[in-house]
């Protein structure tokens, strides 16, 4: 064997920046991906986008009951934080669904139920953060306010506070380094803590008897019509104001809050857009809970993808355990991605890099795999070769060094229902910070590869 055939035996993976076509159409394409980041700052909120976008390109509500033929297109909301959207296909639900599930919702401060107090002649709101964070990265920084508040009689108000120019943005403090003596002394994970999270609301005394916090609570009501005592039914969350930013001179990242998991939900919707009347049925869902273990109503450990299936599957006569059995599920979460900056928590032989693709990552877990579905060597050869046969750049990888930690997705939850299921998704660097960042390339080459799933026998 020469030396030319002996290369081609070495596994190299592509540069998506070196593929024709992709520098225009990646930048076009994440133009709408950036419209979407900067609107969907909780699961709510990528919920409401995801149903007008869909509306537009002709989806519907659900109809339980009803037979719906090949390419019709629907949508199932549960609860506000979740969606399923599906284009129906030629073959019954029992030959199997085509599923792409990401998680949109995202790491952020949550409002303690009794939020709002007053100190220092300051108002100010205890939180309680959600998700995996590093909590110093949440001080010194403007930050909005999102979510809803039922009042007393029932009705509902949605609150956005921060997000455009002229609106005011709530801040948590840091301590001056002049006097951080005990602060630096503490490790990173110590240096802020849970507590420390507390958002500043306002100064104004109300007059010359009462305090910030009343001055806080009269404007609150002349806007919203709330009282204190409907914070306690309110769900809301602080995260960054700041809008999604290029990156680079050459403008090819995307800095962003929320890119875990919202740049994957993002291409597995509009690819389900494009696909026309499929063979088999084809499903793209936001989920929402994974953050904290895929817990509760709305989150992928409950029964609601289970009963989603079950209901078309009677919607055509199909058995349900058959659809299960022969369906196949992209587990579309972000993976990380190497930082040369931070090498030594890396295997360097087996991190994704930015600019190569989508990671096709075969098992996530944490140290000897726990928590994880590890995906077999036939699901694996089976979603490359559909990769490879629609010309998407792939890759794989893994988080970092085995004993480093780790990180979960919904393919156990999936596993679970006896569907098989990989996780491919976008790598993007600072993962769980206040600001994200990907290559505009792989959002474009997810797309093309969530586009390539859909379409397969």
């Amino acid at each position: 064997m020469d030396r030319e055939d002996a290369k081609k035996l070495v596994y190299k993976p592509g540069n998506v920046w070196l593929d024709r076509g992709v520098k225009e159409n990646a930048h076009e394409y994440c133009r709408g991906y950036r419209a979407f980041i900067d609107s969907a700052k909780t699961e709510r909120e990528a919920v409401y986008y995801a149903v007008a976008d869909a509306e537009k390109h002709g989806f519907v509500p659900f109809e339980r009951g009803k037979t719906y033929k090949p390419g019709d297109r629907i949508y199932y909301v549960n609860r506000g934080k979740g969606i399923y959207l599906a284009v129906i296909g030629r073959q019954k639900t029992e030959t199997g669904v085509r599923m792409i599930i990401a998680h949109t919702d995202c790491p952020r401060l949550d409002l303690k139920q009794k939020p709002l107090y007053e100190d220092g002649n300051l108002a100010l709101m205890k939180t309680h953060y959600y998700g995996g964070i590093k909590k110093y990265q949440w001080t010194a920084q403007p930050l909005s306010l999102h979510g809803v508040v039922y009042r007393a009689d029932g009705s509902r108000v949605d609150i956005r506070i921060g997000e455009d120019e002229d609106e005011p943005v709530l801040y948590i403090t840091d301590l001056m380094p002049h006097i951080a003596k005990d602060q630096v002394a503490k490790t990173l994970a110590e240096g802020i803590t849970g507590e420390e999270l507390n958002l500043v609301a306002g100064s104004e005394p109300f007059d010359a008897e009462e305090g910030a916090k009343l001055k806080v609570l009269a404007l609150l009501n002349e806007k919203y019509g709330i009282t204190e005592a409907d914070l306690i039914t309110a769900e809301l969350s602080a995260v960054p104001a700041s809008r999604s930013r290029e990156v680079g001179f050459d403008r090819s990242m995307i800095c962003a809050y929320g890119h875990d998991d919202r740049i994957c939900a993002y291409p597995a919707y509009t690819a389900l857009f494009e696909a026309g009347v499929p063979e088999h049925t084809c499903i793209a869902a936001f989920a929402d809970k994974e953050e904290i273990g895929s817990e509760g109503v709305t989150g992928l450990k409950s029964d609601f993808l289970k009963h989603f299936l079950t209901d078309l599957c009677a919607s055509d006569g199909s058995d349900y355990i058959l659809c299960c059995a022969s369906s196949i599920c992209l587990s579309s979460d972000v993976g990380g991605a190497f930082d040369p900056t931070f090498a030594s928590a890396y295997d360097t032989h087996n991190s994704a890099r930015v600019g190569n693709g989508p990671v096709v990552v075969k098992y996530t877990g944490a140290r000897g795999k726990s928590g994880c579905s590890d995906a077999s060597a036939e699901v694996v050869s089976r979603i490359t070769r559909i990769f490879d046969a629609a010309g998407v750049i792939w890759q794989c990888g893994e988080y970092g060094k085995v004993d480093q930690g780790g990180a979960g997705t919904v393919a156990a939850e999936v596993a679970m229902l006896n569907i098989d299921v990989i996780d491919v998704g976008v790598p993007i660097l600072s993962m769980h910070s206040t600001g994200e960042l990907a290559s505009k390339g792989d959002i474009y080459m997810m797309y093309l590869a969530d586009r390539a799933f859909y379409a397969s026998k």
